[in-house]
């Protein structure tokens, strides 16, 4: 299983991030870290997250092919963990120092974004160019109607599910909505005991709780940035969720505990759904091999919308770069068609670009394929539907607390669901 980093944890804003947002606009003119050379080549610095060592050779030629492709270019390539990356880069731009082409997410660069730190695409990408990505996927990486980056590649879950406790619930088919979850999680504990499923509603954990109300037709905010969730829609998926609880429908420990004690229940056979990637199929033959043996895999568990999330990385260019042409032509490179394709089959990803996620071997998994490579068809199914659910905005993780605070409070019956929705909603317009 490769280590790239599980994106679906949501990047959280650093402290330092209010700091320097105030130097940006200032420091568009600094010398980049691109060199001209008195032949006219130029060098393109490119940033990653967390891909060394296992991508090393895949970077390496990629690279190479580059160069020879493109006489007068040189890339030089460097990684940064993922964890250090935030910081690195608001250094770095605030200072001038920025690479000139660099892998973030659309959630975090679009901080950036906001204040002119990338280099609008817009009238630089053909309409051609453009059409070859998952249109869903490029609005993610759009602000105010601007394009500020390319996708590159793409994370979605799936929804794992035990069979064998399925069987002795005698549910014959996967729950496809909430409404279905909530029957199905009612059916296992009657007939096992056991829990259908874990989902967090710590603040600092995973978004799939605030994702559930754009699933459920609930939008978080308007287009002024206030709370849009403080209506008869929004208070019922509060009721949702408090309902399971009050029920002892969810474990105890959901409003303690983050995703990491969803895998360990799912591993030990105590609940019957876990939603993961596709790729975590081999960690759990790894783990627990009887349980791998008796998991199939579904698509994700939607509202009424039918949306799926998606986590999405990109490729972002500093409007500072000295570069600007040369950096563009390397990430397009990176994300065009042919290469999407080779990373995916290397990394357990999906691509970005149309073509190549109708690749047959997205599409056509052989008859006696490895469940593993099952889930990832299914992964790659439902991409048609797939969008990032939670809308680019700062201060994202406040309203996730807010949201996630005063839902527990509901749960836990200190307040009632009316007041926990009003008080959620006047904590994120009072920010």
């Amino acid at each position: 299983m490769s280590t790239l980093p599980r994106f679906w944890k949501r990047f959280g804003l650093l402290m330092l991030l209010g700091v320097l947002m105030s130097w940006l606009i200032s420091c568009g003119n600094p010398s980049a870290t691109s060199e001209s050379s008195a032949d006219g080549s130029q060098e393109v610095e490119f940033w990653t997250m967390q891909l060394q060592p296992d991508f090393t050779d895949y970077f390496n030629e990629l690279i190479a092919n580059f160069e020879a492709e493109n006489p007068g270019i040189t890339v030089r390539w460097i990684d940064v963990p993922w964890g250090d990356m935030q910081s690195k880069i608001l250094t770095a731009v605030s200072a001038g120092t920025a690479p000139d082409v660099v892998n973030l997410n659309p959630d975090f660069a679009s901080q950036l974004a906001s204040k002119q730190a990338w280099l609008p695409l817009d009238d630089r990408i053909s309409p051609a160019e453009k059409s070859l990505y998952l249109d869903k996927i490029w609005q993610a990486n759009t602000l105010n109607g601007e394009s500020f980056g390319l996708p590159w590649y793409l994370t979605t879950r799936v929804t794992l599910y035990n069979t064998e406790l399925f069987e002795a619930a005698g549910i014959t088919e996967p729950p496809t909505t909430y409404e279905e979850l909530a029957t199905a999680a009612q059916q296992i504990k009657d007939a096992t005991g056991k829990y259908a499923f874990f989902i967090s509603f710590v603040p600092e954990d995973a978004a799939d709780v605030l994702q559930s109300f754009v699933q459920m037709g609930v939008p978080l905010v308007d287009d002024q940035g206030n709370a849009a969730f403080n209506t008869p829609e929004g208070k019922a998926v509060f009721q949702y969720w408090t309902d399971l609880y009050q029920q002892e429908l969810l474990p105890r420990e959901v409003l303690t505990q983050g995703h990491r004690r969803a895998v360990e229940l799912y591993q030990a056979g105590e609940t019957a759904i876990l939603a993961s990637g596709a790729e975590f199929l081999s960690t759990i033959e790894n783990n627990a091999p009887d349980i791998a043996a008796a998991t199939a895999s579904a698509p994700q568990i939607s509202g009424e919308t039918a949306k799926k999330n998606v986590a999405v990385m990109n490729l972002v260019i500093p409007r500072s770069t000295d570069a600007p042409e040369a950096a563009l032509k390397f990430a397009l490179y990176v994300t065009n068609d042919a290469n999407q394709l080779t990373f995916a089959k290397a990394a357990n990803v999906l691509p970005s670009t149309t073509q190549a996620l109708s690749d047959s071997y997205f599409t056509e998994p052989p008859t006696d394929a490895e469940p593993v490579t099952l889930a990832r068809s299914v992964s790659a199914g439902q991409m048609a539907d797939a969008e990032v659910l939670i809308p680019a905005m700062e201060d994202v993780k406040t309203l996730q607390k807010a949201i996630y605070t005063n839902l527990q409070a509901a749960m836990l019956g200190q307040k009632t669901v009316d007041e926990a929705v009003a008080d959620a909603a006047a904590e994120w317009d009072a920010r």
